[in-house]
């Protein structure tokens, strides 16, 4: 690859932006900063006009290094006049790159090892056994892209009474010699004639040491520890043999999800998909005997339409789980109602959901906000940037030949709306479904123009509604398809105990308490209060919010609609008629209690104006001029997007 300043923007249109802030939501630059602001060499994190120049310039080099590549026509002016209206747009928060991209984009790190670290999301199966849909979950999980995985593993053959080598496995001090170790570890277990190991982990650097590639701060070898001589052989000794069964195939990949997110930086998400038997995995004495690490996993079935869902959604009903995904449905659709078969070899999603994947694909999401644009057609100027940068990445190839293999076929991406609920309130729902169905045959003729430039195939499917994670907090507009969760209250972020925010929020008087789930965590609580508030979830009906998704699924995502839908006490015996009223008119949907979810520290926690205003008043001013000018407090980090995991962000 060329290197990353291959393209670049004009030092006169930067030098406009330089010093200035955007308009950001009520936690926007807090967020910014915590989440998506590298650290700099000189010290200090950067602003958002640095973000979104390393942002842009990484963009157009990519499509630069493309085309220099294969020999294609390349215009440097063009592309100066189209990189300096998609930073414009990305600047007033017309559309976004995942949390994934404004990390990862334009980085040294992205051009030296591919284009994994760019992707939302992934699926593995797990069927056939073996170590590969195991150790594709501990090398994505930590690039931070959600994956999601099934249990077809099941059956597999735990090999009992192994040989013990004397030579201890010496880990390396990086992400490959982290999967090498589990891949040493799990090989002892499943596949004959192989040593069980013991681990030396004094390479592996020590916690809070900087990572210098991909940014942030060592977690230390303590959660590799746990994983490989703690976890693994307390949930495969049980196994051995024996078969694995769907809840074994689970708690081994839940527990690489809990010593990736232990991680520092490494923040992701997992989705289960099974039968109707891993609705028990979370329940009575199995869910106790796996507290500890059940979190890390949200659970599905793979439905049918016309299935009986009297027993599921009684469980459904009473903690949110299992959620559904239709397997019939991704397969045969592309908008609901468009049946194309064009993803006929699909068979999973990832894990918020939003897209449908086949077997070690992997997938980049992009974000636009409608209710910031106060016409269709310059909506639809926007949507050529947001897709522009999504089909960008697609050129970049992993450092996996298998994956690689899927996604340079398929080229699928997600171009996605934040803030739908917003825009229904100010541009009317009907317009904004002609906007849908207007804006789906535009990115439709986007991806014919580009395609063809580019000499790559066409985008499988191009268009889907992701949750958003806390990209949408940077200009405070409704994640997805969501509405705002009440007028006022509390948003808790987590944030590593030594970031540097923490001192600052600390001396602002915002309060905090240490994560009930990592103590090497904070919590803080902001409080928050509505601008432009219509309704809050709890006053949009169960049926409301299914009927929502449903038409975007119809008029706008290809892909799927990430939705969950939350529901009061009375409505929960509604859930099974639910399931059978829009089995054929959406993809997937998952459902949470409104109010009791037992999740402690929640993302969000109603609170009353009165709680709200007494909370603000004893707030003092937040001071984060030393952090971007470089006097830092402590260490920096990050944890990229972040998928809400069992309630937690």
């Amino acid at each position: 690859m060329v290197d990353v300043t291959g393209f670049k923007l004009s030092p006169r249109f930067v030098k406009y932006f330089e010093g200035k802030q955007p308009e950001w939501g009520p936690l926007g630059y807090v967020t910014y900063l915590r989440t998506y602001s590298r650290p700099l060499e000189g010290g200090g994190r950067e602003e958002f006009w640095q973000t979104a120049k390393r942002v842009v310039e990484g963009v157009y080099t990519i499509q630069k290094w493309h085309c220099e590549k294969l020999r294609l026509p390349w215009s440097e002016g063009k592309a100066q006049r189209s990189a300096q209206e998609m930073f414009t747009r990305m600047w007033e928060f017309k559309w976004l790159p995942p949390g994934r991209g404004l990390w990862m984009m334009g980085t040294p790190y992205m051009m030296k090892h591919g284009g994994a670290a760019l992707n939302n999301c992934a699926f593995v199966s797990t069927a056939g056994g073996g170590v590969e849909p195991y150790l594709f979950m501990m090398d994505m999980s930590m690039l931070g892209c959600g994956v999601g995985f099934d249990t077809e593993g099941a059956g597999t053959f735990i090999h009992p009474d192994p040989k013990v080598s004397r030579d201890p496995f010496v880990v390396r001090d990086s992400r490959e010699g982290w999967c090498e170790a589990l891949e040493a570890c799990l090989r002892s277990y499943l596949v004959a004639g192989f040593a069980r190991r013991t681990f030396d982990y004094s390479r592996v650097r020590k916690a809070g040491e900087p990572i210098k590639g991909f940014g942030g701060v060592s977690s230390g070898s303590a959660p590799l520890e746990r994983l490989l001589d703690v976890d693994l052989p307390k949930i495969l000794g049980k196994y051995e043999g024996d078969t694995l069964d769907e809840v074994g195939v689970i708690d081994v990949m839940n527990a690489i999800g809990r010593c990736v997110v232990s991680g520092n930086v490494r923040r992701s998400a997992q989705i289960a998909l099974g039968s109707k038997l891993i609705a028990d995995a979370k329940e009575g004495q199995l869910g106790q005997e796996r507290a500890e690490w059940s979190w890390a996993s949200n659970n599905s079935i793979y439905s049918n339409v016309g299935m009986s869902y009297l027993w599921v959604a009684d469980k459904t009903a009473m903690n949110g789980e299992p959620g559904y995904f239709w397997l019939d449905n991704a397969q045969k659709y592309g908008r609901m109602g468009d049946e194309t078969y064009t993803d006929k070899h699909a068979i999973g999603t990832n894990p918020c959901s939003e897209q449908t994947l086949e077997n070690y694909e992997m997938c980049c999401l992009v974000e636009t906000f409608p209710s910031r644009h106060g016409s269709y057609e310059d909506f639809q100027r926007t949507l050529k940037f947001a897709y522009l940068y999504a089909k960008t990445v697609t050129l970049v190839p992993t450092h996996n030949t298998t994956t690689n293999q899927v996604m340079m076929r398929n080229r699928r991406i997600g171009t996605s709306m934040s803030g739908i609920t917003k825009a229904f309130k100010r541009h009317g729902r009907r317009v904004m479904l002609q906007w849908m169905d207007k804006g789906y045959g535009y990115v439709r003729e986007l991806d014919n123009v580009y395609s063809r430039w580019l000499c790559v195939p066409k985008s499988i499917k191009v268009t889907s509604v992701k949750p958003s994670g806390t990209v949408s907090l940077l200009p405070g507009e409704p994640p997805g398809i969501h509405y705002p969760y009440a007028r006022h209250y509390w948003r808790t972020m987590r944030f590593d105990k030594d970031d540097a925010l923490v001192a600052e929020l600390a001396l602002a008087n915002y309060r905090m308490e240490v994560d009930v789930t990592d103590e090497g965590r904070v919590v803080v609580y902001f409080p928050v209060e509505e601008e432009f508030f219509d309704r809050a979830r709890g006053d949009v009906s169960l049926w409301e919010q299914l009927e929502i998704a449903a038409q975007v699924q119809q008029y706008w995502a290809d892909n799927q609609v990430s939705v969950t839908v939350t529901f009061k006490p009375e409505e929960a015996r509604e859930i099974k008629a639910a399931l059978e009223m829009y089995e054929t008119r959406l993809k997937s949907v998952s459902f949470l209690p409104l109010e009791v979810h037992g999740y402690e520290q929640a993302p969000y926690i109603r609170c009353s104006m009165e709680q709200y205003e007494s909370e603000v008043r004893g707030l003092r001013t937040l001071d984060l001029s030393g952090i971007v000018g470089g006097q830092e407090r402590g260490g920096s980090g990050c944890d990229g997007e972040t998928c809400v995991i069992g309630g937690k962000v």
